[in-house]
């Protein structure tokens, strides 16, 4: 089955037979009563509000507590478009980290003229106080997540890189459970890659990254802790929820202190060294002495600590610039410079509206593209042209005019379907992939599966979840 406007369907071919990923499920499917499986959608809502599996959308007056909406049919996966899509992702996460290293020590690419300086100098991601630096282990991008978008039957694009603080992994792993508690019969006749044990390599990922200060320690563990802004945050659950599962200390900054040259937590026996800290803290608040002077949410001197090799921070600061849509667009150049490789997985066409070239199709061409702040995320601060109103182009035209050099613009793709659980029966809705990415010396690590957003809105081609968008279960199948 192929949508309105001629995207690929995941579950259908063009002539509505059903596609082989998803023969197993289809046939479990045809033989569930309706009113059942509706009594379980419910379930599934309901065991997501008590589990307390929500998110903050910040408005203008307040932050509102959202349950992000779950849809019980699966993204199915086959073994061998897995592979495919973990040589390109491996491949693209190796570059990410050469490339941090480098810009942070010699600037080779920068020397060779494959990117322009300009993209750092006044970029706020770019850290100063990183250069000359090396992480432990030579590690920036312990996690991270690639978005993935799909438009055809072997054609998948990188939609998006997040290294500085990937989220969502708590959502991958709350819906394989709750799948797995409502239907474990399918899982018997479905044969599905875990995911369950994410958090176990997660801790171990962690550990391996010790900083020297540990290797001196004479301790035999790593002590590894998870930091938070705390309960307001809106991915508060899952700060918690992954310290949990690691068996990791969750902490805030109060928790935190410089003791003897190592950062320390509170405990009821006295003060302990941490040695890895998994912050979900941004870098302008990770250290009020070196960073913003105001900050309650970090802790005073652990950028001094860090750089004596005291204390592993994950991601490391700096990260951030990845995730710079401007950075996204030379990322074919980065991994050819770095693997000495064709990327494997291609970037969306993009336009760098900072280049007057590019800027003049743009403005010519709002009402088809899709234009994005370069540090934007969420969804928020975007045009989506085709579904956008002339008064909303205006608007946007004229933000464009006045700062091009914060915005770049790709084209509208056909974002392929998957379809979702209706009153009404099954109906396709666009989705998008975010697989995870552990990396230490010891590898890559990538988890089979990934966290998959779907647009509920019929027609949206807005996946996040502050944008009205909701999960999905994502299956790898087994060979």
């Amino acid at each position: 089955m192929v949508g309105k406007s001629g995207n690929f369907d995941e579950m259908y071919d063009a002539d509505g037979n059903i596609r082989p990923a998803y023969a197993d499920y289809c046939g479990w499917f045809d033989e569930q009563d309706n009113a059942s499986l509706r009594r379980k959608d419910a379930e599934a809502d309901e065991s997501f509000r008590k589990t307390g599996i929500t998110f903050n959308v910040y408005g203008d007056d307040e932050a509102e507590e959202r349950l992000i909406p779950f849809d019980m049919v699966p993204r199915v996966i086959t073994a061998p478009e897995w592979r495919k899509l973990t040589r390109g992702i491996e491949q693209r996460v190796r570059a990410l980290n050469s490339f941090l290293y480098d810009l942070y020590h010699r600037q080779e690419i920068i020397r060779a003229g494959r990117v322009p300086e300009r993209l750092f100098r006044q970029n706020e991601a770019w850290l100063p106080n990183m250069v000359g630096f090396t992480p432990p282990g030579g590690i920036y991008t312990h996690i991270v997540g690639i978005d993935l978008v799909r438009t055809g039957p072997d054609d998948f694009f990188v939609l998006e890189d997040n290294a500085r603080t990937p989220s969502g992994v708590s959502y991958m792993l709350e819906n394989r459970e709750t799948m797995m508690s409502m239907f474990p019969d399918l899982f018997s006749r479905v044969h599905v890659e875990t995911v369950s044990n994410y958090p176990r390599r997660l801790a171990r990922s962690l550990a391996a990254c010790a900083p020297p200060a540990f290797a001196s320690s004479g301790r035999s563990k790593p002590t590894v802790a998870v930091l938070t802004p705390g309960i307001y945050n809106s991915a508060y659950y899952e700060h918690a929820f992954l310290a949990d599962q690691m068996g990791a200390e969750l902490v805030e900054g109060s928790d935190l202190r410089v003791v003897n040259g190592l950062v320390q937590m509170r405990t009821t026996s006295g003060y302990r060294p941490i040695d890895v800290l998994y912050r979900r803290v941004d870098d302008d608040y990770l250290d009020p002495l070196t960073f913003e002077p105001s900050s309650v949410l970090g802790v005073p001197g652990i950028m001094d600590v860090y750089r004596a090799g005291g204390i592993t921070i994950a991601n490391a600061p700096g990260t951030g610039i990845c995730d710079d849509k401007a950075i996204y667009s030379f990322m074919p150049e980065i991994v050819e410079f770095y693997t000495g490789e064709k990327p494997l997985l291609p970037n969306v066409e993009t336009w760098r509206c900072a280049d007057s070239d590019s800027l003049a199709y743009v403005l010519d061409n709002l009402d088809e593209l899709v234009v994005k702040e370069v540090h934007g995320s969420g969804g928020y601060g975007m045009l989506i042209g085709p579904t956008a109103s002339k008064k909303e182009i205006r608007e946007f035209r004229k933000k464009l005019e006045a700062t091009p050099e914060n915005y770049i613009a790709q084209p509208t793709l056909s974002l392929s379907t998957c379809p979702i659980f209706t009153k009404k029966g099954l109906a396709p809705r666009h989705v998008d992939l975010r697989p995870f990415v552990l990396v230490s010396p010891q590898g890559i690590d990538i988890t089979p599966g990934g966290l998959t957003r779907v647009a509920l809105k019929e027609g949206s081609l807005v996946v996040n979840s502050s944008q009205g968008g909701g999960t999905k279960d994502t299956w790898v199948l087994k060979d």
